[in-house]
Formats: C-alpha cells, sequence, structure tokens
C-alpha cells in the first residue's frame, strides 16, 4: 500500500473510531476517546513522516543492480548500491551493549531508536533468527549502538537512557526486547514496569533514570554514527573487530528481511581471515 494511501485509510478509521465514541459514550469518555485519538493520529503522522523522508532518498537507476563492477564483474549479492558508500571510519565499540563471542569472526552493529517503528519491526520479526542463526552459535556478534531521533520520537532518548540503566543490572537485552515488543508504552511508569517484569532492582534502575549518568554514552553513540552516513534507523554495519573498533566491510539500512542479512553475513564468513 502507497503512503498516500496508508493515510487517507489511516485518517478513515481514525474519524470513524472518533465519530462512534462521540454517539455511543458518556462525555468524559468521549473526551478520552479523542484525547487518545488525538494521541495516535500524532503517532502516525510522526511514521508517515520518517516514511516519506525514506522515500524521497535517491536510488540508483534500475539497472544498477545489475551493473558490473569495477572489475567487470557482476555486483554481489547485497552489495551496497551506489551512493551508499562503505564508511572508511572504525566503529568504536567498547562499553556497547553487545552479545556473542568477543572472537567471532564477524561483528555486526546496530545503530537504532527505540521508538522507531522500522526498529521495533525488524525486532520483532528479523533479530531473533539472526540471534539463534548466528550469534549463539559463535559465528556473529552483535553490538547496539544508540541513535535516538528526537525530532521524530520524542520518547526514543528516554528509552534509550531505560537501556542503559537496565544494562547496569546485566539485563540490557531484556529490556530491548520488551520496549520494542511494547513501543506504545515507554511512558515513565512504563520503564519501572517492564523493569519489575525482567526481575530488575527497580529502586537502582529508577535512581539511575532519575540521574544523568547515562546520557554521556548515548550522545557518544550517536556522535559515533555521524561519519557513518546514516539515513535512517535502524542502520546496520557488518565487518570484522579490531580491539575496540569494527572496520567496516558490508551495510544495510530498515527492516530488511532476514535473507538480505543472511546473505551479507555469508559472505562476510566465506572470507579468509585476515592475516
Amino acid at each position: 500500500m502507497n503512503v498516500a494511501l496508508r493515510v487517507v485509510v489511516a485518517a478513515g478509521l481514525i474519524a470513524g473510531a472518533v465519530a462512534l465514541s462521540a454517539q455511543t459514550r458518556p462525555a468524559e469518555e468521549r473526551l478520552a476517546a479523542l484525547e487518545a485519538s488525538q494521541k495516535e493520529i500524532l503517532k502516525q503522522l510522526a511514521e508517515l513522516k520518517l516514511m516519506i523522508a525514506q522515500l524521497r532518498q535517491p536510488m540508483p537507476p534500475p539497472a544498477a543492480a545489475a551493473a558490473p563492477s569495477a572489475a567487470g564483474a557482476p555486483r554481489p549479492a547485497g552489495a551496497v548500491p551506489p551512493g551508499l558508500a562503505i564508511p572508511t571510519t572504525p566503529i568504536p565499540i567498547d562499553g556497547a551493549a553487545s552479545r556473542g563471542s568477543a572472537t567471532a569472526k564477524v561483528t555486526l552493529v546496530e545503530f537504532s531508536d527505540f521508538q522507531c517503528p522500522f526498529c521495533g519491526r525488524y525486532s520483532r520479526d528479523t533479530f531473533e533468527q539472526i540471534v539463534r542463526d548466528y550469534v549463539d552459535t559463535g559465528k556473529v556478534r552483535y553490538v547496539f549502538k544508540n541513535f535516538p531521533i528526537e525530532s521524530l520520537h520524542p520518547r526514543a532518548f528516554r528509552s534509550a537512557q531505560a537501556g542503559e540503566c537496565a544494562k547496569r543490572q546485566g539485563k540490557f537485552w531484556d529490556l530491548h526486547t520488551r520496549l520494542f515488543a511494547n513501543q506504545s508504552a515507554l511512558g515513565e511508569p512504563d520503564f519501572i514496569a517492564h523493569a519489575r517484569l525482567i526481575g530488575l532492582d527497580t529502586n537502582a534502575f529508577a535512581s539511575c533514570l532519575a540521574g544523568d549518568s547515562t546520557t554521556a554514552r548515548i550522545r557518544q553513540d550517536m556522535t559515533d554514527g555521524r561519519p557513518l552516513s546514516i539515513t535512517g534507523t535502524p542502520a546496520f554495519f557488518f565487518g570484522t573487530a579490531q580491539g575496540n573498533s569494527v572496520r567496516v566491510q558490508r551495510r544495510l539500512t530498515g527492516a530488511k528481511s532476514y535473507a538480505e542479512f543472511k546473505a551479507n553475513i555469508d559472505v562476510l564468513l566465506a572470507q579468509p581471515a585476515p592475516q
């Protein structure tokens, strides 16, 4: 469904829901329903704005995907299209949340935003399969970097702080799963409820959230992402760990399919180990 049609359908559904509420509910309930509808409209508009921005990004000509490389060979599956160059700047990963073997041949770095709908879709649909097939088997180390898009997602930075506070208790990935599974519940009481459900010390967690000790970590992640020409979240970089950084060899942007991740990872796994 194209963006324009999605806007029309969404607007029609919301208008219908509001009209029905006005006819069947008492005044206080109608007011609450209107407020909820307004919040939903703002949420959908923000998501659509991000979708439109991504759709407006320059695309390569249709023939580009089959165009030969500089050496004359066809571009391999999963190769980066023109205009989305592989960054030469290594990505620092020291202190970032990670899972998998530190000696894995491939390191996959994700820059993400807990309120981003595309990040949520990727987390729910694809992430766990990558973990099962590659991370848990020792082939890939997975690293998470914060990249909240504050202009679109007002709860993204605060959610990143919640993730950093959970990381201090060794529960980052547990909260990661809950936040992406419950993107409509990213308020202050929600964070405490999530923390309780995953077994965190809620007093220590609340104290961490009340302070400002995680801000520098998140801002540093965002700074680390700027030289990488990130055009949207989630953004993924595949490469080889070199100490506390990653030398990037391939990249993807968006909630891509598992098959696309598999193609990129398998190419790197098949390469000879660096001498």
